[in-house]
């Protein structure tokens, strides 16, 4: 095992180590060797609980882009059988069960963010997209004790962080959510019987369970199979990545506009900025380096620089430049047509009503604050009066604003 700052031979781990991914190796030297040597196939897996990831899956989508700029094969493992029992990892409690045909619905609505970042078809280094639920939902259960149960033992997974937590908290564990890593494990070699994969990458909590899948193609096959982990990534003021007071910063655009989605990184912390265009666009590593020297007010400029660097990759290059031209609209005093936007019909709706409705606060509560601070404006005139009813006449657009960051309009 090993963390970064190695020296590398391979194409695929010097990308990887200089734009920041590499947190820890499971054997540094064999694996830059294979990539070395060549095409090497390797895999992250995603949860299909949703009908779109969000920002904090975003580095494991740009590592398998790097996985493919270095010349290898990324396959990207849906988690349709996995996702009908949940990853403990990380959770306080028990989700939500899929039926079959959401989850499916969700794979499909998830499939489009790939596209747009990765390269699909049937070359060598072609991009796949498998769902784990092809094989698992035909490993019948006396197969699955006989062959696989003899490699896992109840001592070791109990040392498992994500198990730790919830019986350190009392809160309970199913026995569904407890073979969540035997199953993930098995995807690993059912990979590497499939399409000869070699490497699982994931972020730094998935490193127990990507050892397990390691060791079960070892014993079972005899299989020489590699790991590689990302560090946590959280915000330079410690948040996680992903999520904001108004909830989470989803890639697909039915699910969050684009000027959101480009706001999230302009607004980033200056700290953040080199280490986000390292992890999150093409630019070559000494542009980045010219972007982050900048100080004082020119840091915006690397910020604007960022956001539309990860808003043309996410969502294309005709919403960043919508977004960016939003933005310097409603900086201006524009309406900015690509502002998110809100109908309060005939009657007109409670300011309060209006800003949770919006999501630019999370409760009345949150509301109630804001407006005695002064920072929500209606077209430039502050708004107190917790009762105040917004009702645009026939025709109108009002611009509502919540501090300096956030922007909406307001119709009938």
């Amino acid at each position: 095992m090993s963390t970064a700052t190695e020296t590398y031979e391979s194409d695929l781990l010097r990308l990887l180590d200089e734009r920041g991914y590499i947190h820890q190796v499971t054997d540094p030297a064999g694996l830059d060797a294979l990539a070395a040597k060549g095409i090497v196939p390797g895999y992250i897996g995603f949860d299909a609980t949703a009908p779109s990831l969000h920002v904090g899956s975003l580095v494991q989508i740009m590592m398998l882009r790097r996985l493919q700029q270095a010349g290898h094969k990324p396959i990207v493992v849906m988690g349709g059988g996995t996702t009908k029992i949940g990853d403990p990892s990380g959770k306080d409690e028990s989700r939500k069960l899929l039926t079959p045909e959401v989850i499916d619905q969700n794979i499909a609505s998830i499939f489009t963010v790939f596209e747009r970042l990765l390269t699909f078809g049937d070359g060598p280094s072609d991009a796949v997209m498998v769902n784990n639920d092809e094989w698992l939902a035909q490993l019948g259960y006396i197969e699955l004790l006989r062959d696989v149960g003899p490699h896992f033992t109840i001592n070791r997974m109990l040392t498992f962080d994500s198990v730790k937590l919830r019986l350190e908290r009392e809160q309970p564990l199913t026995f569904l959510e407890f073979n969540y890593m035997i199953l993930q494990a098995y995807d690993f070699l059912e990979l590497a019987r499939r399409y000869d994969c070699r490497l699982q990458m994931g972020g730094s909590d998935q490193w127990g369970n990507i050892v397990n899948g390691m060791e079960l193609g070892r014993r079972m096959e005899g299989r020489e199979l590699f790991g590689l982990t990302t560090p946590l990534l959280t915000t330079a003021d410690g948040a996680k990545m992903g999520k904001t007071a108004s909830g989470a910063v989803w890639l697909n655009e039915d699910q969050l506009p684009a000027y959101d989605f480009w706001q999230y990184w302009r607004n980033c912390d200056d700290r953040d900025v080199g280490r986000f265009l390292r992890l999150f666009t093409d630019l070559p590593l000494d542009e980045i380096a010219r972007l982050e020297a900048l100080e004082g007010a020119e840091i915006n400029d690397a910020k604007v620089v960022l956001a539309n660097e990860v808003t043309k990759l996410v969502r294309g290059a005709d919403a960043a430049r919508a977004a960016e031209a939003t933005a310097r609209e409603t900086f201006a005093g524009g309406a900015g047509e690509d502002l998110p936007s809100l109908a309060v019909g005939a009657e007109g709706m409670r300011i309060g009503a209006v800003l949770t409705q919006l999501g630019f606060t999370a409760s009345n509560g949150e509301a109630k604050r804001k407006l005695a601070e002064g920072a929500v404006k209606i077209d430039g005139e502050a708004v107190k009066d917790p009762a105040h009813l917004v009702l645009p006449g026939e025709g109108e657009t009002l611009r509502l604003s919540l501090g300096k960051k956030k922007h909406a309009l307001v119709t009938r």
